[in-house]
């Protein structure tokens, strides 16, 4: 199964971010990009690509372990930014991300310590993606119109593995489709 660890905002942050995304969607040229649905918005902590079933109970084991030694944290979604020459858009985030990088670290590490496969390591850019596109897009007005984009804060009090279902329909625009397999408290080693 396609797997990755994650922070997922609440609902009335989701709700924030979807009236904000709505005001790009009504940007010149927005057409052309291909807009992720609000259900599949998070920040991925580690991506584990396809991981046996066999070792999904020493993934979620480890992923425990790391959670109980992260402290809750706040954190707020806050501006903008682009990959790849706008082929990747997203929201930022703004609040404690020295935590939210060291659990990063660690969901990766317990990736690796459960013997998944991992990609090489990259420094941790929190960002949640709102859009994508196959062509570099010139995404200055979207970053201009995101720049004092700010959700309420709020406190990350867990840490969920997801499982990706990828599109099997062929059916243009259609999205992947997200479930959670595990959720972990943070901060329950006392």
């Amino acid at each position: 199964m396609r797997l990755f660890a994650a922070v997922l905002p609440p609902e009335d942050v989701i709700g924030t971010l979807a009236a904000e995304v709505g005001g790009l969607r009504e940007l010149p040229g927005a057409g052309g990009m291909r807009w992720t649905e609000r259900a599949g918005w998070h920040f991925t902590l580690a991506f584990y690509g396809e991981v046996d079933e066999e070792t999904v109970p020493e993934l979620t084991a480890r992923l425990e372990r790391a959670a109980a030694r992260t402290e809750p944290f706040r954190l707020a979604l806050s501006g903008g930014g682009q990959f790849g020459r706008g082929r990747a858009l997203w929201a930022g985030a703004a609040g404690d991300l020295r935590t939210m990088r060291l659990l990063a670290e660690r969901s990766e590490a317990a990736g690796r310590k459960a013997g998944v496969d991992m990609d090489t390591h990259r420094r941790y850019q929190a960002h949640l993606t709102v859009a994508r596109s196959r062509d570099a897009v010139d995404v200055r007005p979207y970053l201009a119109a995101l720049e004092d984009f700010r959700s309420r804060t709020w406190t990350v009090q867990e840490l969920v593995l997801v499982r990706s279902h990828l599109p099997r329909s062929g059916v243009p625009g259609e999205q992947p489709r997200y479930e959670a397999v595990a959720r972990r408290a943070l901060g329950a080693a006392r």
